[in-house]
């Protein structure tokens, strides 16, 4: 028996196949275009991103053909925030997607917290009031496309973030569902009643009627022949946004255990247990997942600029043909010789939440060359990792017992030495990269009832490289101060 999954994310989607043990068998990827219609705003080509979702697919079923029958089912994981209106019926993208990292929706929040509405969103979502999320895009689009606001509101064009889309296509309409992890990012969930908040909606002026269905993580999402190319229709099971769905692949089943993705972006994840935890300090409260009605919270740190910093050294300025020569520049000087990069090319997340800050390179000198800039954007990384998990640790009311790690930038030993030396704990770096979508299946799995229980899978063995911390607390805490000072002059200005 063996296990399709597909991951959608903000770069490029991929389809994997997975056996029994979790290990990955095969995978296609395809790249798709980024948009950038104005400084600071973000959008993907939804139509695009559902043909990659085909071809990739397809290309590996092809590949694949002589074990297409031991596939138990489809799973899904994908980028969370990034929302999509498309046609009823047809699922046609009436606009692009605008994805998670775009700000258009900026005056829509500062608007709604003058208007004194941010504890009322903080206490029923666990967010903040933030374009981050997908109710300003979706506030955006009604004020400023009226036939889409009509069609919203008439029930012709429904809303969904990207795992929402990709289902209803797969399913050809027949299922329009989402499930809690990526409903409890959009700013319209309530995490403790586990519904749609009909205030909130209201706030953001997004028709009930047109959200989808939340079904847990575990459920049945319906079948697909992806549209015809499969004569017998596959079962979709597990859904699950990417960062959750890699707290999950991790195994953090406890309080305490946390994990860092290291993507475009990077999330960190605390279990927190049961009980909901609220923080004043900026930490985000969310849904780790749902399970037989029962819900697992995690605080959540956002790091808005990660991997993508060192994407934007090699595209934009030329630095290095590939990520791996930049890293070769990094550590071909001794340190960043007093050199800070601070990413806040879309603003800076937790815990400083300043969406209005933008990128600076600081504290250049007639030494400095291209090797301390790109060591400096390699430590922005860990210094943010540090930044946002020392803000989860002092509010989160459990100690932190695990730290694991994941994401295409793992591949880099230089930036995980470099965090666990700043965060000064155990980190544990995933073997694999693909724990988005192996946690997707390991989800399917549970709701096959092919697993049968938290238990089962965490007894289930992994393979880790363990990074220790080496450096003295002295040079870690003089290390922090200067990029201290560096966000600071970034913030001020």
């Amino acid at each position: 028996m063996i296990f399709l999954a597909l991951d959608q994310s903000t770069s490029a989607t991929k389809a994997l196949l997975f056996d029994e043990d979790g290990r990955a068998l095969d995978r296609e990827a395809l790249e798709h275009a980024q948009y950038y219609p104005q400084p600071g705003w973000v959008e993907h080509d939804a139509e695009e991103i559902w043909q990659n979702t085909l071809a990739v697919l397809r290309t590996l079923l092809a590949r694949q053909s002589a074990r297409v029958g031991e596939i138990a089912a489809l799973s899904l994981t994908n980028q969370r925030e990034t929302i999509v209106v498309f046609e009823r019926g047809t699922g046609r993208p009436l606009h692009r997607a605008i994805v998670w990292q775009c700000r258009r929706g900026d005056g829509f929040c500062a608007a709604h917290a003058a208007g004194g509405r941010e504890p009322l969103v903080h206490a029923k979502t666990g967010l903040k009031l933030d374009a981050y999320f997908s109710a300003s895009k979706l506030q955006w689009l009604v004020r400023n496309q009226p036939g889409l606001a009509a069609k919203l509101a008439d029930g012709s064009a429904l809303v969904g973030t990207i795992d929402t889309y990709l289902i209803y296509r797969l399913t050809q309409g027949r299922v329009f569902a989402t499930d809690s992890t990526n409903a409890s990012r959009t700013l319209l969930y309530d995490i403790v009643r586990l519904r749609w908040d009909e205030e909130l909606c209201s706030l953001w002026e997004v028709p009930l009627r047109a959200l989808p269905e939340v079904r847990e993580s575990f459920d049945a999402f319906g079948e697909t022949t992806l549209d015809g190319a499969l004569a017998k229709p596959l079962p979709i099971h597990g859904v699950m946004g990417d960062s959750q769905a890699s707290l999950f692949a991790q195994r953090c089943y406890t309080s305490g255990a946390a994990k860092v993705t290291f993507g475009t972006g990077s999330s960190i994840l605390l279990n927190i247990g049961n009980t909901p935890r609220f923080s004043n300090q900026g930490v985000l409260t969310t849904l780790a997942w749902t399970r037989a009605g029962v819900p697992t919270y995690a605080f959540e740190g956002i790091i808005i600029s990660s991997a993508s910093t060192l994407t934007w050294l090699r595209d934009q300025l030329g630095l290095a043909d590939a990520v791996p020569a930049l890293e070769q520049l990094a550590l071909s000087v001794p340190d960043s010789g007093g050199v800070h990069l601070v990413p806040a090319f879309t603003g800076l997340g937790l815990p400083h939440w300043q969406s209005s800050a933008r990128a600076a390179i600081l504290g250049l000198s007639s030494h400095s060359d291209r090797r301390h800039v790109a060591r400096a954007a390699f430590e922005s990384i860990g210094f943010q990792v540090r930044d946002a998990l020392e803000a989860m640790r002092s509010e989160a009311g459990v100690p932190l017992t695990a730290l694991h790690g994941d994401g295409g930038a793992t591949a880099s030993k230089f930036l995980m030495q470099f965090c666990a030396d700043l965060c000064r704990i155990d980190l544990r770096v995933a073997t694999m990269s693909d724990c988005s979508p192996l946690g997707a299946v390991l989800a399917g799995q549970l709701g096959l009832g092919l697993i049968a229980s938290l238990e089962v899978v965490d007894e289930q063995t992994r393979a880790d490289v363990v990074y220790s911390p080496q450096l003295s607390a002295e040079s870690v805490e003089r290390l922090t101060d200067g990029w201290r000072r560096a966000v600071r002059q970034t913030v001020l200005s």
